[in-house]
């Protein structure tokens, strides 16, 4: 089953009621955005489920528009999320998991990320995004962090590309940390990272990236995410396809020992 579309909540709903009742106005998001001093991808945002509307923005909105207390009433218990709307469902599986196994092909993956490689990997997304949005999303990277440290700690393993060691995002001296900070965590004793060298002639992740989760009921689910959101695979044969490469990947990369001294020769070359 692929479910990309659960959990978007009460955000998505106030948008498209937002949205009905703007075009029924005849009023462009630029229009309403000189209202309620949005910018119109802020509007569009919001619209899409994907931006809280803040302070008097729901008041105004309602007035403008015409909808006679209808968005008041829609906006009083929004559900306010710092993930992106299509992320939303992924975070709430990932809280629970008890293993957490990544493959990461293009940057490090999320869970591993410093605050400075984030803010550099957000900072270049496109179409660009608004700086406070930018800096919601780090702070929710980051809050999602806290799963490494959760007790009882999750097994949690990482096949991180051996390009992503060397691509300086946001700079080398933020590469450099970001490279360290793998290194710590690669200590703990429920985390295992390892590295793809690049010079793998056989290589089974080159269908892009997967996120593999284990539940409390040793039920699986898969995560695979692309540029406009995601999708859960939780049924086979897919399903059992994606754990299957996983461990071949696992096992074409380095060892954890080999991939932790490799880290730290990329580092030190910083």
């Amino acid at each position: 089953m692929h479910s990309g579309e659960r959990g978007s909540g009460n955000l998505k709903m106030f948008g498209a009621l937002l949205r009905f009742f703007r075009e029924r106005a005849g009023m462009t998001q630029d229009g309403l955005g000189a209202y309620v001093k949005y910018s119109k991808s802020q509007v569009a945002m919001v619209e899409r489920g994907e931006r809280p509307p803040k302070g008097q923005f729901v008041k105004i909105a309602d007035d403008v528009l015409g909808a006679q207390g209808a968005l008041l009433a829609a906006g009083v218990n929004l559900k306010v999320s710092r993930f992106p709307s299509w992320f939303e469902d992924y975070a709430d599986e990932e809280a629970k998991a008890v293993g957490i196994y990544m493959y990461a092909n293009h940057v490090i993956s999320g869970l591993l990320q410093t605050e400075a490689y984030a803010r550099a990997i957000f900072g270049a997304h496109c179409p660009p995004l608004e700086d406070d949005e930018i800096e919601v999303r780090v702070a929710a990277r980051l809050e999602r962090q806290h799963i490494l440290r959760r007790k009882p700690a999750p097994v949690v393993g990482f096949v991180l590309e051996e390009a992503t060691l060397t691509r300086p995002l946001g700079g080398r001296e933020a590469l450099k940390g970001q490279l360290e900070n793998l290194l710590e965590v690669g200590r703990r004793r429920n985390v295992e990272i390892q590295v793809m060298p690049h010079d793998r002639q056989v290589h089974a992740g080159l269908d892009g990236p997967m996120i593999l989760l284990e539940t409390a009921e040793r039920d699986h689910l898969a995560y695979v995410e692309g540029p406009s959101g995601g999708y859960f695979v939780s049924e086979h044969p897919e399903l059992g396809n994606l754990f299957a490469r996983y461990g071949i990947l696992r096992a074409q990369a380095l060892s954890p020992e080999e991939s932790a001294k490799l880290i730290e020769q990329v580092a030190l070359a910083q």
